[in-house]
């Protein structure tokens, strides 16, 4: 009843990273609003997309694989495994925490939340493409195409005859 194909799990996922970068954006947004124009923070976000979308990229890659070999439905959770689940936790748990706290100024919400909404709106989004590319006819355990065309191009067979004393 819960169960889903590899697929679904993969829009899921989509839907869930790109969800919850769009809500880090917006934050990032409002906290930039009211600032005055300050080109140091924009540079700022922009590392901080880079250093996180390079590692939430990583990411996304490694539960495509995930998902894409199981040979059978499986829950809708499952787009997770436990690990990514516990870095979710912290991570909402120390940002909601920080901003209510009030220990960090508002120009580093602006430029960190900045960045890091993009980069996980960009996993997500990585998530969403693999869902739209994904063939139901593809092998989970095959050997990629291009990878068995390499392989008989490199390989060639070799026949080894057996000299005959007369």
């Amino acid at each position: 009843m819960l169960n889903v194909q590899q697929r679904t799990l993969l829009l899921i996922a989509g839907c869930v990273w790109l969800f919850a970068g769009l809500n880090v954006l917006r934050l990032g947004i409002i906290a930039y609003q009211t600032l005055a124009t300050n080109y140091a923070l924009y540079l700022g976000s922009f590392v901080i997309f880079c250093l996180f979308a390079t590692m939430f990229l990583k990411i996304s890659h490694k539960h495509t694989k995930r998902i894409r070999a199981y040979a059978h439905p499986q829950a809708f959770w499952r787009f997770f495994d436990m690990k990514s689940y516990l870095i979710m936790a912290v991570m909402m748990g120390g940002g909601i925490g920080l901003r209510a706290s009030g220990l960090v100024p508002e120009f580093f919400i602006a430029f960190f939340y900045t960045g890091l909404g993009l980069a996980l709106a960009t996993a997500g989004v990585a998530f969403i493409k693999n869902y739209l590319t994904f063939s139901e006819q593809d092998d989970h355990t095959a050997i990629p195409a291009q990878v068995q065309t390499r392989m008989q191009t490199t390989v060639q067979p070799t026949v080894q005859t057996k000299e005959v004393d007369a």
